[in-house]
């Protein structure tokens, strides 16, 4: 198997500090996909580096044991970490819960302790914040960036353009463009 070299930042908010936590903590790029829901890609992924400001850290265990109510100030300090800054701390705060529980506070156990493609999605989607799409969109940017590609991943990595396939800030655009695209013509689609 052929390894990748891992990325140094990942080219998702614009904010060179925020897109190399990303890349080197796992749990930042969890959060990032947790938070990317009605908002913004940069917004969404920017979200870690802010949360860390605000919080002092990104430690599992420790946002898991927050009082629920300091998250929640945290999350609507000026300007809110996410367009629902209640639903987001609380999803934050369930999905530093079972990481701190499930994989012992390390994220990168999610991928690296997968035994198959199959286990991989499983363990993802089970995380609080990760359906389905975006369990697929992580499968593909594991596999593509950073070299994890258990036996069988192909089969449930995604099979058409999200985020794993963006590589730079015009990439970034292009999909963006892509997907504001998409969603009019299935909202076309449903008026007719």
């Amino acid at each position: 198997m052929t390894m990748t070299t891992p990325p140094t930042s990942l080219p998702f908010t614009g904010d060179p500090e925020a897109d190399a936590l990303l890349a080197a903590d796992p749990l930042a790029l969890l959060i990032g996909f947790a938070l990317d829901q009605q908002v913004t890609v940069q917004k969404a992924f920017a979200g870690p580096l802010e949360l860390r400001r605000r919080v002092g850290t990104l430690d599992p265990e420790a946002i898991a044991g927050m009082d629920p109510e300091a998250l929640q100030a945290a999350f609507r300090e000026r300007p809110a970490l996410h367009r629902f800054p209640g639903a987001m701390a609380t999803r934050v705060q369930e999905l530093c819960a079972d990481v701190a529980r499930n994989f012992d506070g390390d994220a990168a156990r999610v991928w690296t302790e997968a035994r198959d493609g199959a286990d991989l999605d499983a363990r993802l989607r089970g995380l609080p914040g990760i359906g389905e799409m975006k369990a697929k969109t992580l499968v593909g940017l594991l596999a593509k960036r950073f070299g994890v590609r258990p036996p069988g991943w192909e089969a449930v990595a995604p099979t058409y353009p999200t985020l794993a396939d963006v590589d730079s800030a015009e990439a970034l655009a292009r999909y963006q463009e892509q997907k504001r695209a998409w969603k009019a013509s299935q909202k076309a689609a449903t008026s007719e």
